[in-house]
């Protein structure tokens, strides 16, 4: 089987039996420019092609971080089917009429907050932050939101991905596809 049309199986089993509000959370991790690894969680937002797509401010560390070192991971945990998914990968920015499309997909709030925000940078004042995004509120009640040039996203271009469904009696079932030649290889791991 495809590793890709396994995932998308396994994660329409998740999302038909979890209450969990956004079941495509995964934990993104990338090396930071210190050499350490970075991880945060986000939003997969689909696969396209075979690469996993996720978005956020180019200037935040996430994204410089994926510039500088294209080389990422994505960690899925899902609690109602008690499966884990690991990716690794190289990392592609997205192109602006798909960042476009996206952006323009959340909430206007979400997007106000694009706008203002320099994503990780110290905050010194939080209600003079809390204000500004009042006054954007405003201004922004009856006309669309623009995309800002540093929010984009970042294609995930899988070499590796893992799935791990645990048994009771620990003899998890994990099986590993490697991408080769434009083909994947699949081998068995031991619990």
């Amino acid at each position: 089987m495809n590793p890709l049309e396994k995932f998308e199986r396994w994660y329409l089993d998740e999302t038909t039996r979890s209450a969990v509000r956004i079941p495509s959370a995964c934990c993104l991790t990338s090396v930071g420019v210190d050499g350490y690894p970075n991880s945060r969680f986000v939003s997969l937002k689909e696969i396209v092609d075979g690469k996993f797509v996720i978005t956020g401010p180019l200037n935040s560390k996430k994204g410089i971080e994926l510039l500088a070192n294209p080389k990422a991971s994505l960690a899925f945990w899902w609690t109602e089917t008690e499966r884990q998914i690991r990716i690794q990968g190289d990392a592609v920015p997205i192109e602006n009429a798909r960042a476009d499309a996206y952006f323009r997909g959340r909430n206007k709030e979400s997007q106000i907050v694009s706008i203002i925000s320099e994503q990780g940078a110290e905050l010194d004042h939080p209600a003079t932050f809390i204000s500004e995004f009042e006054r954007q509120k405003v201004t922004y009640q009856d006309i669309e939101v623009n995309r800002p040039s540093n929010w984009s996203g970042f294609y995930i271009l899988p070499k590796r991905i893992e799935f791990m469904e645990f048994k009771e009696n620990r003899f998890h079932v994990r099986e590993l596809y490697t991408s080769k030649d434009d083909s994947w290889c699949k081998v068995l791991l031991q619990p």
